[in-house]
């Protein structure tokens, strides 16, 4: 995540539990939102999240502000008493499908294979390989960007272009149709 509220960088690690979900392990790195100005800063973030993202075998990675994750990430429900609201998830990982579109959105083998040559119908000023195996898509230039008209316009065409069964629907609240095969987390550790 890139936030405006830090100065420094932070590394998150979450560890998957053993009678939790299968892919809920999980690293966030949060840095301040003013480093994405720097075009250098952005390149190095590319190589840094790739290069995470294999020694992590990662499926899937993104990049965006805290707003914007809290936005697609999680939800309020009514309570079930009809008082009151709980948080949850809208997804709760990778298996369950993909939350939405952020400002960088790294996929690997297995969402590339769910997408297939719908990658392909991105445009390139959207679309690049990044690593053997990994796709960025990128529908803006910055993070500052999300939440915008402009930002809500280009993510919604990529989910239609990608396939909006494979994507949480914020509006009607319902789990993606469509989710990546992804291996069991013990077939991993091999």
């Amino acid at each position: 995540m890139v936030l405006a509220k830090t100065d420094r960088d932070f590394f998150l690690f979450s560890a998957r539990k053993s009678d939790g979900p299968p892919h809920v392990g999980k690293l966030t790195w949060e840095a301040a939102l003013s480093r994405a100005k720097s075009a250098q800063w952005r390149a190095d973030h590319v190589k840094q999240v790739t290069a995470l993202m294999k020694l992590f075998n990662s499926p899937v990675a993104f990049s965006a502000t805290s707003e914007d994750t809290d936005r697609k990430c999680d939800q309020l429900i009514p309570s079930p008493s009809g008082v009151g609201q709980s948080w949850t998830w809208t997804v709760r990982d990778p298996s369950e499908g993909l939350a939405g579109i952020f400002w960088r959105n790294f996929y690997g083998p297995p969402f590339l294979e769910m997408f297939g040559d719908r990658l392909n119908a991105i445009p390139e000023t959207q679309r690049r390989t990044v690593a053997d195996g990994i796709v960025l898509v990128e529908p803006y230039a910055l993070p500052t960007d999300a939440m915008t008209p402009a930002a809500d316009a280009a993510e919604q065409q990529l989910r239609e272009v990608l396939g909006p069964e494979c994507f949480y629907d914020q509006v009607a609240r319902t789990m993606p149709r469509r989710v990546p095969d992804l291996p069991h987390p013990g077939a991993l550790s091999s």
